[in-house]
């Protein structure tokens, strides 16, 4: 029914396509001509408290159209493009409207900022890139919009359809004991490769030959010789006039004959020559990424907090602290003890200003600085956060292995990912479903 709908009105939607563009100019005419040649913009779909009108659509599917040929992507046909555009309109129609009844407001702060990712990305100041968009004949204007329609869907998607997702504590254990699990948990390794050939009928002197040039370019490799320098002047591999770069690999996909040997290697160390039918080979890792082992410097520290108060001004709250500061290093008065009487911070105060062992990020950034700066046992200078004046001492440092907590933050990402993908299709046919939508083409 659809589709006959649609071929019953493609000239005059073909008609509104050609016309879009002149509207400004067709503006400037007398009224008697501007009512003979003008179409009259009109509803194409109503969708529960709002509409989608014939522009609309128009300029959505030309935008569709634009970006499908700078992709070299054949065009489906046309009946076929306008049902899929006017189908995606109607769905973010509705969560658009649902966002506003849900309050979700983006400030123009959150758009410049966007904006200005998006140009740093392309190498480009925000002016710039607002001229980019000038030459490329868009609008910078509309393309706000789209950012704003954009960043207002995936709050609302974050909310309603991250909270029908359920993870268990069995669904991250299946998944951390799965193939999929292990491998999406394992390191990738950015390797570099060196190959010195060894032909298939090399007599006993060519072979010879090849072993001392393979000694000669691993001992200077192991001298400090740069790897991609001795690439690209002896390797016979595919990839000797990149450096011998081989690019990111995932464990998994390894060649069997580096894979034992990478797995026991470090960022940076060097393999001894590895012989194969081809050759010798001699392999670097350039860089590690990911896997599961993660250490994290924690640390131990106490603090004392000098708020402002009705009858204790920011300047008086802070020479307080300094006098307080001044007895403690004068050995005058203890930490301990001044921290439990003075201290506002009611958490710590009883506890004689000590905050436990905690890993970086905790503490806001005035804190975390402080706390970086100095060596343990040592009081800290007076310093101000939002929350008023502190000192503080270090009490220790130390290297916590949190390999198995971040395994299984690791395996929720990826469980939440997959389920939110799936619960998205089901909420949005759901939400398609409960709407009233009447099309009017």
């Amino acid at each position: 029914m659809f589709r006959m709908i649609i071929k019953k009105y493609w000239s005059q939607i073909s008609t509104s396509i050609a016309l879009i563009g002149t509207l400004t100019s067709v503006a400037l005419l007398p009224t008697h001509a501007y009512a003979t040649t003008t179409p009259l913009d009109r509803i194409v779909a109503v969708v529960d408290d709002d509409i989608v009108m014939e522009s609309e659509l128009v300029e959505r599917v030309a935008t569709v159209k634009s970006q499908l040929q700078k992709q070299n992507t054949p065009l489906p046909p046309f009946e076929t493009m306008l049902s899929q555009v006017l189908d995606r309109m109607i769905l973010e129609n509705l969560q658009l409207q649902m966002a506003d009844r849900a309050g979700i407001r983006l400030d123009d702060n959150s758009i410049n900022k966007t904006i200005r990712n998006i140009a740093r990305q392309n190498n480009l100041t925000t002016e710039q890139f607002r001229a980019a968009l000038s030459e490329e004949g868009l609008s910078y204007k509309a393309l706000r919009e789209q950012i704003r329609r954009e960043m207002t869907l995936t709050q609302l998607r974050q909310r309603r359809v991250g909270n029908r997702i359920r993870i268990t504590e069995q669904d991250v254990e299946n998944f951390l004991s799965s193939e999929l699990g292990k491998t999406n948990l394992a390191p990738d390794y950015h390797l570099g490769h060196i190959l010195i050939p060894l032909g298939q009928n090399a007599d006993k002197a060519a072979q010879t030959l090849a072993e001392e040039k393979t000694d000669l370019v691993y001992r200077q490799l192991k001298n400090g010789t740069d790897f991609a320098q001795m690439a690209v002047a002896h390797s016979s591999g595919q990839k000797a006039l990149e450096g011998g770069d081989l690019g990111w690999r995932k464990a998994a996909q390894l060649p069997t004959l580096f894979a034992d040997t990478v797995l026991d290697m470090e960022k940076g160390d060097i393999s001894e020559p590895i012989q194969s039918a081809s050759g010798f080979h001699i392999i670097t890792i350039i860089d590690v990424r990911g896997g599961s082992e993660h250490l994290v410097t924690q640390t131990s520290a106490r603090h004392i907090l000098i708020k402002p108060n009705e009858i204790r001004s920011l300047d008086d709250a802070k020479k307080q602290l300094e006098e307080i500061r001044s007895n403690i290093i004068s050995e005058t008065e203890t930490f301990d003890s001044m921290a439990k009487t003075y201290s506002d911070d009611t958490g710590s105060a009883l506890e004689g200003g000590d905050l436990g062992w905690f890993n970086p990020g905790t503490m806001v950034k005035e804190f975390e600085q402080t706390m970086a700066s100095i060596e343990p046992n040592t009081v800290s200078e007076v310093f101000r956060t939002q929350y008023g004046w502190h000192i503080l001492e270090v009490l220790g440092r130390r290297n916590q292995d949190m390999s198995e907590e971040f395994r299984q933050n690791r395996a929720r990402q990826v469980l939440h990912r997959r389920k939110f993908d799936e619960e998205l299709t089901t909420w949005l046919r759901e939400l398609r479903q409960n709407a009233y939508v009447e099309i009017r083409l």
